[in-house]
């Protein structure tokens, strides 16, 4: 069966944006950004995510231990200049250097939230009475 060239389209952003995600890592891994709020933190790049013509990459971060990213996310956006710099040697096969962005990864909290809703005593109430309703049949 072949493919659509919408969903090969897809596939290709999701593929560019796992390189740009691994060369990301990498240059904070190094430690190669001279910010001193950045310089003790672990910062993990969660996904990236690439426009249609591939020009703009939005990086989505997230600060181990730490519930306020935004100053993080702030100091990163400051020193994008350079951290481009740093990922073109590994992106170098592609026709141009995508711009990159940092957003807060939300994710999180949103499966946090999810998670409690299910172990709430409502949703559990309504489990017990499936599984009452299921032993009746």
């Amino acid at each position: 069966m072949a493919r659509s060239p919408h969903s090969a389209h897809s596939q290709r952003r999701l593929s560019i944006g796992e390189k740009v995600r691994h060369a990301l890592t990498e240059v904070m891994q190094r430690g190669e950004i001279r910010e001193p709020l950045l310089e003790g933190a672990v910062v993990t790049v969660t996904e990236v995510d690439m426009s249609a013509d591939l020009k703009l990459a939005t990086a989505y971060v997230t600060v181990l231990g730490q519930t306020d990213v935004e100053p993080y996310v702030a100091a990163l956006n400051q020193h994008v200049k350079f951290i481009r710099g740093r990922i073109t040697p590994a992106l170098r096969q592609m026709k141009f250097m995508p711009e990159v962005r940092f957003r807060t990864d939300t994710s999180f909290d949103n499966y946090a939230r999810i998670d409690a809703l299910l172990k709430s005593p409502e949703v559990a109430r309504d489990l017990d009475e499936q599984d009452e309703d299921g032993d009746k049949n």
